[in-house]
């Protein structure tokens, strides 16, 4: 062969040497979260690159289900809000399973046993209060109290995904259930949107108290706004934004990879910086957020939660009134 020859036989093939592996993620993260994700992980490994799909879970699902009955599978890794949703594709055998090396460093209940999700962040719910309140609650059940008629606001579960799994959790618990529930209606919560709804709500002082998940309270308390937020001394139900990999998934190793990065220090660095708790223990919050270690978490059964969902609808629809 030629000097010549040889050389353009080798400008020919660096770029397919060069040439990165493709990973398609879709997620539910707000677009900002999402793009700094991928620009964090293909800095960390520039050898896959990463194209992404961002629209809400329920969409999402949709587009999945569409794409499987086409025999066209997109979507190699999910990054979307709640563990139930990722149950019931686990149930479907629509992930696949994979033990993490960084699960060790997360608390057993914020990923699944066998490997089929793993939770990425903290996003809890609590009590959101305005600072011209009369009172500050410490408890779930102080929102219960005769002095609170009127006064309270939360996001409906028949509209928002996290007031579904808030729901389940203290529906769940033995010191509240339904009658918890029973007694909020009672005393004329007002439930209704999402917890945009609530916040507002609550900020403006239309209702002093409400429900609401604690970035949305604490980035507004740390910009002026006139909130407080507590964690109430029963705990908090939390969703976790957890990621999986999908049983279709051609590229097994770099989806793997995918998942360890987001678990791994580095990732959860990531999330802190978003102004979200961490989910891996020994990772400090944001500045103005709780400490992790201070973060009681009520029990969750997410295979539960997804067999209870249609009926925690009804029940919810039929005691306060609503459809």
């Amino acid at each position: 062969m030629s000097r010549s020859l040889l050389a353009a036989t080798l400008v020919l093939a660096l770029p397919a040497l060069a040439q990165a592996e493709t990973l398609t993620l879709y997620t539910s993260q707000p677009n900002e979260d999402a793009q700094k994700t991928v620009d964090a992980f293909e800095a960390a490994h520039p050898e896959i690159e990463v194209e992404w799909v961002r629209d809400g879970t329920t969409k999402l699902m949709s587009r999945i289900a569409a794409e499987s009955e086409a025999g066209q599978p997109q979507a190699d890794v999910l990054l979307i809000s709640d563990m139930v949703t990722l149950e019931g594709m686990a149930q479907e055998g629509q992930l696949v399973a994979y033990v993490s090396p960084e699960d060790a460093a997360y608390d057993a209940s914020l990923y699944s046993a066998q490997g089929y999700y793993h939770s990425t962040k903290l996003i809890t719910t609590g009590i959101v209060y305005n600072t011209g309140a009369e009172m500050v609650p410490t408890s779930w059940a102080d929102l219960v109290s005769p002095d609170m008629a009127n006064l309270v606001a939360m996001p409906s579960p028949l509209y928002s995904g996290a007031a579904l799994i808030h729901l389940a959790t203290l529906t769940g618990d033995d010191s509240l259930g339904w009658d918890y529930y029973d007694a909020l209606a009672a005393n004329n919560a007002r439930a209704e949107g999402g917890n945009g709804g609530t916040f507002k709500a609550v900020a403006s002082g239309e209702k002093p108290y409400g429900v609401l998940v604690d970035y949305m309270a604490l980035r507004a308390q740390a910009e002026g706004s006139p909130v407080g937020f507590v964690i109430p001394e029963e705990g908090v139900s939390y969703v976790t934004e957890p990621v999986a990999i999908m049983a279709s998934t051609a590229h097994l190793e770099a989806a793997q990879t995918f998942v360890d990065f987001l678990l791994s220090a580095q990732g959860q660095d990531l999330v802190v910086d978003m102004g979200y708790i961490p989910a891996r223990t020994g990772v400090a919050s944001p500045e103005g957020f709780p400490a992790r270690d201070e973060i009681k978490l009520m029990a969750f059964d997410p295979a539960q939660a997804l067999a209870d969902s249609e009926a925690n609808k009804a029940r919810f629809a039929e005691v306060f009134g609503v459809q």
